[in-house]
C-alpha cells in the first residue's frame, strides 16, 4: 500500500509504545538471516535517512560495506546498531502481520468493450493539507476534504464518489475487473496491462479521499457471512462471486476511496515506490505506522509464513504506510509482483514481534 499517509480523522489511540533496548544474539533467528538480501534495501533507505543528523555516520560507513559479504554486513548492524523490542502501551510485544503485493490489471486508455472500470486521477476540488507543516507534533498526519466558502469539510465517500460527477473527465484508464480495481486500491498501487497500446504501465497511489480505511474483510466477519479465517482476499473474492448483487454493499461498507496516477514501468524488476519515496523491495519492505515507528528504519521481524506455523525472522525495511496499518506492532509485508506474491498476500494474517534497529548514536526514542 504504498505512500498513503495517515489520515488526520483516523481516530485510533496514539499511546506511544516502549522500545527496549536488546542483544542481537536475543533476535530469534538473527544469525540464520541473509544479510545480503536485506542490504539493497536498506541502502535505499540511507539515501534518505543519510540527510538525517542521527543516522549520517551509519549510513556513511554503510558505503564501505562489502554488499557481497553477509559477515561484514552482520558485523555492520551489530557494531552501530541497537535493536530496540517494540512493546505497546498496555504491555504486548506482538501484533498483526499481514501482506501485500503489486497486482496487475488488464484495461486500456480508452472506454470500450470489456473496459467498463475507470480508475480515478486526483479530482480538481480534493484539498489536502499537510497538518505536521504547521503543528509538529501533527507529523505524519494529513487533512483532506473540499473548500466551501472559507470551509473545509469532508469529501466524499466511495459510495459517493461512485455516484457523483465531480470525477468524471479525470478517468486514468479503464480496467475490466471491478473487484480488481477495488483491491488495487486497497494495495496502493499495480500494473495495466494496456491491450490498446500494447504497453504496461504503474498506476502509483497519488491521493486519496480522507476517509478511514475499512476493511471489508471485518465487515463480512462482523455479518456472519465469512468466518475470521475465511476472510483472506481469495475468501473476499469467493464470495463476491457467490453474491454478485450485494457487490456494491460490501464496497461501499469501506468509505476509503483511492486516486492514482500513471508512471513509467522502465525495469519491471523494480518495485512500486513508498511512503519514504524509495522503491520497494520484494520480501525485505514492509509498511508501518509512521506515528510509531521511524520510516525508513530496519526492523527485525520474526512471525510466521502466510497461513503456515514456519518461522519466518528476518530483517525487513520500514519504508511504506497504508490506510489500514493502525498501531505500534502492526506490520503489513510485501510481497513483490505476480501470482505467487498475490497468493501469499492474501493469506498473510500473522502474530508477530518487531525489533526497530537505531543508531547507536541516536536516542531510543
Amino acid at each position: 500500500m504504498p505512500a498513503k499517509p495517515a489520515d488526520a480523522r483516523d481516530g485510533t489511540d496514539a499511546a506511544v509504545p516502549t522500545f527496549m533496548p536488546a542483544k542481537f544474539s536475543a533476535l530469534p533467528g538473527w544469525g540464520r538471516d541473509d544479510m545480503r538480501a536485506a542490504w539493497p534495501a536498506f541502502m535505499a533507505s540511507c539515501g534518505v535517512l543519510v540527510k538525517r543528523p542521527d543516522w549520517k555516520e551509519s549510513c556513511t560507513i554503510a558505503r564501505q560495506v562489502n554488499a557481497n559479504s553477509d559477515k561484514a554486513i552482520r558485523l555492520f548492524f551489530e557494531t552501530f546498531f541497537v535493536p530496540n523490542q517494540v512493546i505497546t502501551a498496555d504491555g504486548a510485544s506482538t501484533g498483526l502481520v499481514t501482506g501485500y503485493y503489486e497486482p496487475l490489471l488488464h484495461g486500456a486508455r480508452k472506454r470500450g468493450g470489456p473496459y467498463q472500470t475507470p480508475l480515478y486521477k486526483v479530482p480538481d476540488d480534493l484539498v489536502s493539507v499537510d497538518l505536521g507543516a504547521v503543528y509538529p507534533e501533527l507529523k505524519n498526519m494529513r487533512l483532506r476534504g473540499k473548500l466551501v466558502g472559507k470551509r473545509v469539510i469532508p469529501y466524499a465517500t466511495r459510495a459517493e464518489i461512485e455516484r457523483a460527477t465531480a470525477v468524471t473527465g479525470k478517468e486514468l484508464l479503464w480496467v475490466d475487473d471491478e473487484v480488481e480495481a477495488f483491491f488495487l486500491q486497497v494495495q496502493g498501487s499495480g500494473r495495466v496491462q494496456l491491450t490498446d497500446t500494447q504497453e504496461t504501465v504503474r498506476v502509483a497511489y497519488a491521493e486519496q479521499n480522507g476517509h478511514p480505511y475499512k476493511s471489508i474483510g471485518r465487515y463480512l466477519v462482523d455479518k456472519g457471512e465469512l468466518t475470521l479465517s475465511q476472510a483472506s482476499a481469495q475468501g473476499i473474492k469467493a464470495w463476491i462471486a457467490g453474491h454478485p448483487t450485494r457487490k456494491d454493499e460490501l464496497f461501499n461498507a469501506n468509505p476509503s476511496y483511492v486516486f492514482f496516477k500513471e508512471e513509467r514501468l522502465p525495469d519491471p524488476k523494480v518495485g512500486p515506490k513508498g511512503a519514504l519515496g524509495v522503491p520497494l523491495t520484494p520480501q525485505r519492505s514492509v509498511a508501518i505506522d509512521a506515528r510509531f515507528l521511524p520510516l525508513g528504519a530496519p526492523v527485525f521481524l520474526s512471525t510466521t509464513q502466510a497461513n503456515s506455523e514456519i518461522p519466518m525472522q528476518r530483517l525487513v525495511m520500514a519504508q511504506d504506510t497504508g490506510g489500514a496499518i493502525r498501531g505500534p506492532i502492526r506490520v503489513d509485508y510485501f510481497f513483490g509482483f505476480g501470482t505467487e506474491a498475490a497468493e501469499n498476500a492474501g493469506r498473510m494474517k500473522q502474530s508477530g514481534a518487531v525489533w526497530v534497529l537505531l543508531p547507536k548514536q541516536a536516542p531510543a526514542r
